[in-house]
């Protein structure tokens, strides 16, 4: 296995953090943290590179605060110039680790991402008779810093680069790896290709797929599966993970399956109901703000936009002209419009 050298320079060259905060800001140029930080931007990229340099750069503290889509987690929120540094480092990395991804994960990947693997769980329910989906207990708090941390050096031996690395695994002194961090994504993905190769090349799953830590394969023997199930277990158990009880079962695709906000069945694909009941809850929450002048109609403009955007992926014509019908979106729209 090639580890790579020379890596903290790539990540250190203020080119490379110039690209960090062009990333980092998105979709966040408005807030006052990001405002700030470009009101003196070379002054601050410049502090960022020499700390880093010097190594005396250290991470600020976490924002904490828990979201609901649907289940409750906890989100660990970085200042933001702790934001762009780790873009800086997963401009460098990233390209590195993804090489040794197998092509069917799809979490957080370059011209992969949900949409792409719902298609190809599609694809292996047309395939097989049943479908083994699985889900790790906790998976995000359950990482191991040592564990990780010996992985990514078989990837680099650049000492600085793992120094930074290292602090940003180490940042939190609990146990596991926080969700809303972007060096959280990669490494989460990472921890996992060991399994990955393992399920391809030793046990010979001929169709699986993973997204972060959803893992599915498909087969037309039962207790195939069965016995997949056993080898996957084991392996994380090398890593300290565990199945979910309640959330690793073996399904007939013909029933349905439900993945990534679908419920996928070998000829077509239908929005799962309990979005649709989050749906109404919300635009109906934000007419009620609306009247109280508490949001802008954009804000309702955006959130159907942008469920439209995933209902469109499944067959649900009827439901969508359904919901439109349901909500006086009129109003929302500038007058002289609609």
């Amino acid at each position: 296995m090639k580890r790579y050298g020379q890596l903290f320079g790539k990540i250190c060259s203020f080119d490379n953090l110039l690209k960090a905060a062009r990333k980092a800001q998105r979709g966040k140029r408005l807030k006052t943290s990001t405002s700030e930080f470009n009101l003196r931007l070379e002054t601050e990229l410049l502090k960022l590179q020499k700390e880093l340099q010097d190594r005396t750069y250290r991470i600020g503290r976490y924002k904490q605060f828990y979201i609901y889509d649907p289940k409750k987690r906890l989100i660990s929120a970085l200042p933001y110039r702790d934001r762009v540094a780790q873009h800086a480092l997963c401009n460098v990395i990233e390209p590195i680790f993804d090489q040794s991804f197998i092509h069917d994960t799809y979490a957080c990947r370059k011209d992969k991402g949900s949409h792409s693997a719902v298609n190809r769980f599609t694809t292996y329910c047309r395939m097989n008779k049943y479908a083994l989906k699985c889900d790790i207990k906790s998976y995000f708090a359950s990482i191991d810093h040592d564990v990780l941390f010996e992985m990514l050096k078989k990837k680099t031996k650049d000492p600085n680069a793992l120094w930074l690395i290292k602090l940003i695994i180490d940042s939190t002194l609990s146990p596991g790896i926080p969700i809303g961090n972007l060096a959280s994504q990669i490494f989460a993905n990472l921890y996992l290709d060991g399994l990955d190769h393992y399920l391809k090349e030793t046990v010979k799953c001929k169709y699986y797929l993973r997204y972060m830590d959803d893992l599915i394969v498909f087969d037309n023997d039962k207790g195939r599966l069965n016995e997949i199930k056993g080898a996957m277990g084991e392996y994380l158990r090398s890593l300290k993970l565990e199945l979910h009880p309640n959330k690793s079962q073996t399904y007939l695709t013909a029933k349905g399956i439900v993945f990534l906000g679908y419920k996928v069945y070998p000829t077509h694909r239908l929005v799962v109901k309990q979005n649709v009941k989050r749906l109404r809850k919300r635009i109906k929450r934000y007419f009620e703000l609306l009247r109280l002048k508490l949001i802008t109609p954009q804000k309702i403009i955006c959130s159907v936009q942008s469920w439209l955007g995933y209902a469109i992926h499944a067959d649900s014509f009827n439901l969508r002209r359904k919901i439109l019908s349901e909500f006086n979106f009129k109003a929302c729209l500038p007058a002289g419009r609609g």
